[in-house]
C-alpha cells in the first residue's frame, strides 16, 4: 500500500456532491464511474455554461475543472467560479501542467492541483484532505462543532494557555475542554460562556464565524 492511499483510507469516508467539467466525453465517465464507486453523488458537465447551472440548481461541496478544454479556458472559468461562489472549493486537472500555470492557479485561490493522467489514489486522497480541512459533506450541526473547537483553541494558544490554564479560568475539567476543541462534543450555552468569558471572547462572534 502507497503512503498517499494509507492516508486516504485512514480518514473517514464522507459522501460529496462532486461536478466535474471536462470537454472529454470518456474522461467525463471515467470521472463518474471512479467517484460513483467511492459513494460520492456525481454530476458531469462538459461546457462551463453547464457548469454553471448545475450549480445554480444545487450547490456542490466540490467542482472538479479541466484547465484545457479546447475554446473554454479553465483559469477563465475559476476566476468566474470564485467571483460568483468564493468559499467553494475548487479542484483543476490539466494535461499540461507547469510551475507558471501551477503558480497562476493558485493564485485563484484552488485548493489543489492535478496533472493527467492521474492515479485514482491522488483523486482519492485529494478528496479526504478537502473533506478534512473544509468540513465537506458535513451536517450543519457538525461544521458547528468542528468551527467552535478551532475558535476556542485559537483563542487559547494566542493566550499562550495551556489546557489547564484554560480549565482553571473557566472552571470545566481539562477532559471536557479537551473534547470540544477536538470538535467531538458541542458545548452547552453556559459552559460557551464561561469558556469565552475566561479567554475575554465574544461568543456571538465564534457563532457568527461558524456560519449562524
Amino acid at each position: 500500500m502507497t503512503e498517499s492511499t494509507s492516508l486516504a483510507t485512514d480518514r473517514e469516508l464522507v459522501s460529496l456532491s462532486i461536478i466535474a467539467l471536462d470537454d472529454d466525453a470518456d474522461f467525463r465517465q471515467f470521472l463518474r464511474s471512479a467517484l460513483d464507486a467511492e459513494g460520492h453523488s456525481v454530476r458531469l458537465a462538459s461546457t462551463p455554461a453547464e457548469l454553471f447551472a448545475h450549480i445554480e440548481e444545487h450547490m456542490p461541496d466540490v467542482v472538479i475543472v479541466d484547465m484545457k478544454m479546447g475554446p473554454h479556458q479553465g483559469e477563465q472559468v475559476v476566476t468566474d467560479l470564485r467571483t460568483r461562489w468564493p468559499k467553494l472549493c475548487i479542484i483543476v486537472l490539466t494535461g499540461y501542467p507547469s510551475m507558471d500555470s501551477m503558480r497562476r492557479t493558485f493564485k485563484q485561490d484552488v485548493f489543489d492541483y492535478l496533472a493527467k493522467p492521474f492515479a485514482m489514489d491522488e483523486l482519492r486522497l485529494c478528496l479526504s484532505q478537502a473533506t478534512q480541512t473544509l468540513g465537506l459533506g458535513m451536517r450543519p450541526q457538525d461544521r458547528l462543532r468542528r468551527e467552535l473547537g478551532r475558535l476556542v483553541r485559537l483563542a487559547r494558544t494566542d493566550k499562550q494557555w495551556t489546557l489547564k490554564d484554560l480549565s482553571e479560568a473557566a472552571g470545566l475539567s481539562i477532559s471536557q475542554l479537551s473534547s470540544i476543541e477536538r470538535g467531538t462534543h458541542l458545548p452547552s450555552l453556559e459552559s460557551l460562556l464561561q469558556i469565552a468569558e475566561a479567554l475575554d471572547a465574544k461568543p456571538s462572534q465564534w457563532l457568527s464565524s461558524s456560519g449562524l
